[in-house]
């Protein structure tokens, strides 16, 4: 493997010209406040988790403002936050300052206002925390696009592999119980997906049996707890407050199993880490931070992407459902087989794809800190932020802008067919511009276009082997559960 690449190694989608906010709005100051310090950050915690929800604790501020750019705190404020205060920005045409790192700082920012404590990563500031200006940013992710460049080849067949055992198990459990549930099975299959990738072994053959997915799964938990709320009775809240928001819960207790996860990936992983030490790199630290690229970004994107894509299109129909079998059939019987080249003739299972990542991003938040006193535009006006105050974006209001999006909360499946694809630069799941490619100078996804593909070849898979099915859908910590309640085999290929 060469270590020569500074931009994402492969790409799947052409990219057109972005386009530019106004520049002749009026200048006004930014609505709303921090209330008083400690108790404000605190009220605003209890609004977003248990009073208002989420959503509705943006959209009642953006109808109190009459702004889609507004001051507010965010999640989880004292006391593992030292600062909550936020310039909120939820549209389309403001939250793209946020890619823009000549104008923003993304030091220690990737999961919000507070860093989890690099106990979770060996003692290292991995990649994801790492602003671009600093010289080890670009090291790793020239890594990443490397390492990703010489597995090319493997992504389509190795899926395709890993999907078959799923939809073997899918079927097994539907015949017991009448029903399934995705998550559980996408989530062992995702992991299986991960390390046999980067590791080219099964999992099973390692100290982690079958239990890689579990220890991921806490792992996670422990680093994300204070962004989540379990949805316990509200007699509970108090309490659960307490245990998740106002203390960082203690590393100690994933360490065994953080080890493990390590152990397993330090041991298959000899010729990467070789060039991980040939770029400069101390092999540990370039383990530690591909555990946390395969553990936290892959595997933790996948567990929350496939659930979603299987609900949003479960939910859509069967009329969505037999047009995607006619076009993946008719395709794949005149290609001989699913292919790079086989994929991109598939206009609507990408539509599809892009409109699950637009409705429902698989990372909902964006963060990072102004390096010089600037100005941004929503739909109406121009704001000025200052150096060093925090900017944020909750990605679901700003790709369902209703000024860009044509009936933004319904899943149209052909949205991005045709003229629909002008569309593609409002979809900002990566961290960047669905048109915009990842490189060392930015924090877009370096596995951006890995995701949309594992994506379309689920669905390939999904309607080679089935004409229609229907969901169950409901909600977890983070992202969504889908639950088969039907399942009709295909009954011509």
């Amino acid at each position: 493997m060469s270590s020569k690449y500074s931009s994402s190694p492969f790409k799947l989608q052409s990219s057109s010209s972005n386009g530019s906010p106004p520049t002749d709005l009026p200048l006004k100051p930014i609505p709303g406040n921090y209330g008083l310090p400690f108790f404000g950050p605190i009220k605003d915690r209890l609004d977003y988790f248990y009073r208002q929800g989420k959503d509705t604790f943006f959209q009642t501020r953006i109808q109190e403002h009459q702004s889609t750019v507004f001051r507010t705190n965010m999640p989880p404020g004292p006391f593992i936050s030292s600062n909550s205060n936020v310039i909120a920005l939820l549209d389309a045409i403001s939250f793209p300052i946020l890619f823009d790192t000549s104008k923003v700082q993304k030091l220690n920012v990737f999961v919000g206002t507070y860093m989890p404590s690099t106990v979770f990563t060996g003692g290292y500031r991995v990649c994801a925390y790492l602003d671009p200006s600093e010289p080890k940013h670009a090291l790793l992710k020239r890594l990443i696009f490397s390492i990703l460049a010489s597995l090319h080849d493997k992504f389509i067949p190795l899926f395709r592999n890993c999907l078959s055992e799923l939809f073997v198990n899918l079927e097994d459990q539907f015949s017991d119980k009448g029903k399934v549930y995705f998550n559980t099975i996408s989530d062992k299959m995702s992991f299986d997906f991960v390390f046999r990738l980067f590791c080219d072994k099964n999992p099973l053959d390692t100290r982690l049996g079958s239990k890689g997915s579990t220890m991921s799964d806490k792992w996670l938990f422990f680093q994300l707890a204070p962004l989540m709320t379990l949805g316990l009775p509200k007699l509970l809240n108090f309490f659960e407050d307490l245990l998740l928001h106002t203390f960082p819960l203690p590393a100690f207790l994933v360490k065994s199993d953080y080890n493990k996860l390590y152990n397993a990936f330090y041991g298959s992983m000899a010729s990467i880490l070789d060039e991980a030490e040939q770029s400069g790199i101390k092999r540990n630290e370039a383990c530690h931070n591909l555990v946390f690229m395969a553990g936290f970004n892959t595997y933790g994107g996948l567990k929350t992407l496939l659930p979603a894509l299987i609900k949003w299109v479960g939910l859509a129909g069967e009329k969505l459902h037999r047009e995607l079998c006619d076009e993946i059939r008719t395709i794949v019987r005149a290609e001989g087989g699913v292919t790079f080249s086989t994929l991109e003739k598939m206009t609507l299972t990408k539509s599809v794809v892009y409109e699950a990542l637009r409705i429902e991003p698989p990372v909902a938040f964006q963060y990072g800190k102004a390096k010089e006193d600037l100005v941004v535009h929503s739909h109406d006006a121009a704001f000025e932020i200052k150096k060093g105050e925090m900017i944020f974006g909750y990605q679901p209001f700003a790709t369902k802008d209703p000024k860009v999006f044509e009936d933004p909360e319904e899943f149209v499946g052909h949205r991005f067919v045709g003229e629909g694809e002008k569309l593609l630069k409002y979809v900002y799941w990566s961290n960047g511009r669905e048109i915009d490619d990842p490189t060392v100078e930015n924090k877009q996804c370096p596995a951006k276009d890995l995701v949309v593909l594992l994506s379309r070849v689920m669905l390939v898979e999904l309607f080679l082997r089935y004409d229609t099915f229907t969901i169950e859908a409901g909600t977890l910590l983070l992202g969504s559960s889908a639950t088969f309640t039907s399942l009709t085999k295909a009954t011509s290929i």
